[in-house]
């Protein structure tokens, strides 16, 4: 078995058996991975980290040639995120991070792009006062990075330049001109904002994603864009989703 050590984020992390831990890994050096750390649950030294979610470690593994499910012997924490795990909003917001990162990476795919931005988001999560414009760009960032973005450049039917009215297509997935309006009688219609937002965050970088300002209006009907596109194309709600609206927590 090749052994290998490379930087990990925390997706998730379940019980197995008596002793041991099967953790979703999404790592720097090989993507989407799973490992299994084994004794974990009853020797606590064993691992010098605790692999909580949303923690970003240095792993080691041994990779099974065989197998999907690898055995990782070390695991040392580089940073828990602690500041997000004394805040609701906060834990929900990385919560639905790792829950759309799982969902629409495929296995053992490197991409450090993702991997860093990932991270990045995390980081600036811990101090932030403004959770849900993280999650916010994280989706749409994430969406273009994994390649289901929706097509917001022109319509999606024509091809043709948008410069004024648009109604959002739910099933093409993207927008529609007026002149193709009948191409989806169940499009909705959609801001200039909104759009405007969107195009802003995908062409920029994370910092300046950062300094844009939505009204309240716009921050509405992104939310409810963005989750109904996710849902339609992943054909599930992720569960993270789910306790946040049942929460109420505006993320």
């Amino acid at each position: 078995m090749a052994i290998h050590k490379t930087e990990a984020i925390v997706i998730q992390k379940r019980p197995f058996r008596e002793t041991s831990l099967i953790v979703d890994f999404y790592t720097r050096g090989f993507g989407k991975m799973s490992g299994l750390l084994k004794g974990i649950r009853t020797d606590l030294k064993k691992f010098a980290s605790t692999v909580e979610p949303f923690s970003f470690n240095e792993i080691i593994f041994y990779e099974k040639r065989t197998s999907s499910l690898h055995l990782v012997s070390q695991a040392d924490s580089l940073n828990n995120f602690d500041p997000i795990r004394q805040s609701i909003s906060k834990i929900s917001a990385a919560s639905l991070m790792m829950d759309l990162l799982s969902a629409v990476m495929p296995a053992e795919d490197k991409n450090e792009e993702v991997f860093d931005f990932t991270l990045m988001c995390l980081k600036e999560l811990a101090v932030t006062n403004s959770p849900e414009k993280i999650m916010t760009i994280y989706k749409i960032k994430m969406l273009a990075l994994s390649g289901f973005k929706p097509h917001f450049d022109s319509c999606i039917s024509c091809g043709d330049r948008i410069m004024g009215q648009s109604k959002f297509s739910l099933t093409l997935g993207g927008l529609l001109c007026p002149n193709c309006f009948a191409k989806d009688f169940s499009g909705r219609s959609i801001f200039r904002g909104t759009v405007a937002s969107i195009l802003h965050i995908e062409r920029n970088d994370f910092r300046n994603n950062l300094s844009l300002g939505m009204n309240p209006d716009i921050k509405k009907e992104l939310e409810i864009i963005l989750n109904a596109f996710i849902n339609f194309h992943l054909e599930r709600e992720l569960k993270s989703q789910r306790v946040i609206n049942k929460l109420a927590v505006p993320v």
